[in-house]
């Protein structure tokens, strides 16, 4: 039997990592989170960072097909894991905004057929984010204007896209997250 897929898709500082971490720990079955950061640490060389973790808006042309590679690979590696009856959990932040036009959802969908896939859009408004990177980051310059870059991401993740589930982490705590998604599942 295959393992369930869940994708929580979202913006950096939306809290995708830790409704990912609550799942792999309290979630009945066996769980891995294959997602951004996984990428980046395991599968990604340090001169093709971010790697999928790339900003919208084509700021980095000459390493987007390696961003298709590693999305393909991705997604590979969690059907492969899902085949064998393992749960996966994905948090990673889909968009289409690069120079040359793709969407890695899309693109990963083929692979991720006739398995048990949840789409869930992790929701949080810009203020929240902001708060989060301020509270965070060390030499950020803190003021009232949000940065463009942080702006092209609250813009472009959750365009055009449509969920089976969606949560708002500006509203709820990870813990809360992580039980909306499994009664969602009914595990």
């Amino acid at each position: 039997m295959a393992g369930q897929i869940i994708i929580l898709n979202g913006v950096p500082r939306s809290g995708k990592s830790s409704i990912a971490n609550v799942i792999v720990e309290t979630f009945p079955g066996d769980w891995v989170n294959l997602g951004v950061d996984w990428s980046m640490r395991e599968m990604t060389e340090e001169r093709f960072w971010p790697g999928i973790g790339l900003r919208p808006g084509g700021e980095k042309p000459e390493i987007e097909s390696m961003v298709r590679m590693l999305y393909a690979a991705l997604h590979q590696i969690v059907a492969a894991e899902a085949m064998q009856g393992k749960n996966v959990v994905m948090d990673v932040g889909y968009h289409t905004w690069y120079a040359d036009p793709f969407d890695p959802y899309q693109y990963g969908l083929h692979y991720l057929q006739d398995l048990p896939v949840l789409f869930v859009g992790i929701r949080c408004p810009i203020e929240t984010i902001m708060e989060r990177r301020n509270a965070t980051e060390s030499g950020y310059v803190k003021g009232p204007d949000i940065p463009e870059p942080v702006q092209r991401w609250q813009d472009a993740v959750h365009q055009n896209r449509t969920y089976d589930f969606e949560v708002d982490t500006s509203a709820m705590s990870p813990e809360q997250c992580a039980k909306a998604i499994r009664n969602h599942l009914a595990m």
